[in-house]
This record gives C-alpha cells, sequence and structure tokens, in this order.
C-alpha cells in the first residue's frame, strides 16, 4: 500500500454510484429518476461543453456592443453626454472619484474578461487538453459561480441613476444600448457557468496524457 497521497481516489461513478444535481439524492448508477425529487439521473452530461462553448460564445459577442455603444446618456439644460463604460471610468478618474473608478472598471472589464478566461480554461480543461490540479480547478469553477452574482453592478447602477435623476428639463439619466448587452452579456456568462458538469473536471485527471 503507498501513502495516502498516492492513493487513487474513487469516485461515485466508479463505485456505482450516481447523484442528483438537483437535490443530491444519491442513487444507484442503473436508476434514471431521482426519487426524491423526480429529476433525471445522469452521471455524466455528454453536451455539457457544447451547452458552454454556445453560452460563452454569446456572452463575448454581446460584451462588445457593451463596452462600444454608450451605457449612460445623461442630459442636462446646457448639454447632452453619452457614456460608455471606460468613458465613465476615465471621467470617474478626471474628476478624482479613483476608488469609485476602481470598482467600475474591476467590475465591468475586470471581472467579464477574467470570466471569459476562466470558463474557457475549465472547458479545454475538461477535454484534458489542459492538465493540472482538479482541486484547483475545483476552486477556480466555485469562484466562477460566486461572483457571477456581483457581476450585474453596473446595470444595478444605471437602472437606481435613471430612477433618481428625471428633474424633467433640468436633468434625466437614462440607460443606454451598452446597458441592455451588458445585462445580457452578464446572463449568458452566468449560464455559461450553470452548464459546467463539474464532475468532468474529475475525470479529466484519468485521460491519458
Amino acid at each position: 500500500m503507498g501513502n495516502a497521497g498516492s492513493t487513487p481516489r474513487l469516485t461515485a461513478r466508479q463505485a456505482g454510484l450516481v447523484a442528483c444535481r438537483r437535490c443530491g439524492q444519491v442513487h444507484l448508477i442503473s436508476d434514471r429518476i431521482c426519487k426524491r425529487c423526480g429529476g433525471a439521473l445522469v452521471s455524466r452530461d455528454p453536451l455539457s461543453n457544447q451547452r458552454v462553448w454556445a453560452w460563452l460564445a454569446a456572452g463575448m459577442i454581446a460584451y462588445v456592443p457593451a463596452n462600444i455603444y454608450p451605457i449612460l446618456l445623461t442630459s442636462t439644460l446646457v448639454d447632452n453626454q453619452e457614456n460608455t463604460i471606460l468613458g465613465g471610468v476615465i471621467d470617474l478618474v478626471h474628476h478624482q472619484s479613483y476608488f469609485v473608478a476602481f470598482i467600475v472598471f474591476f467590475a465591468s472589464i475586470v471581472i467579464p474578461i477574467s470570466k471569459f478566461m476562466a470558463i474557457a480554461y475549465l472547458v479545454l480543461a475538461t477535454n484534458g487538453r489542459i492538465r493540472g490540479d482538479s482541486h484547483r480547478r475545483h476552486r477556480l469553477y466555485d469562484v466562477v459561480e460566486f461572483i457571477g452574482r456581483w457581476s450585474m453592478i453596473d446595470v444595478f447602477v444605471v437602472a437606481i441613476l435613471s430612477a433618481l435623476v428625471q428633474l424633467d428639463a433640468v436633468a434625466t439619466i437614462n440607460p443606454g444600448v451598452a446597458a441592455v448587452s451588458f445585462a445580457l452579456s452578464v446572463v449568458f456568462t452566468m449560464r455559461a457557468a450553470q452548464c459546467i458538469d463539474p464532475r468532468l473536471i474529475w475525470d479529466a485527471d484519468r485521460m491519458p496524457a
């Protein structure tokens, strides 16, 4: 017998078991319907990666107009102004609002691009094209799942400003086309993360190099 670090891990699939992804109830691998919630039991989802790529591509496509077109339309008595995401960050820096500029830049630029890269990495890893530690990949998967709920901060800010700043002829703020595109990009990316079958991450370690 080797030490604990060299002992191969026994998966539920190898033990003849399968867990319901809806409620977590464990069944024999021969079962097809969950006895607790009635959900379908599948040991592995063979089409998960195709769905991930489709949703990820949709999210990346929607992210392009989100950065090209204005996300905020401001009208005052003397001026009409259109701000893109990056243009808004630059304006905040010019007004020395460095902390707010950092938050907007991080939430609108760094997080979405990082999510695109992380999801693509996880899918390539499940195909065995990238070797690595499955524990670290699972932690990355958990991080992607966690930050998804915070990715709508720009849309929330635009919605709040649009609702509060409506002073008729004095000043008005309305959302631009980019706000819709950004919201769609976030939703598509979250859907891509949800389509990842994390069980394939463990299987990738057993693929021949």
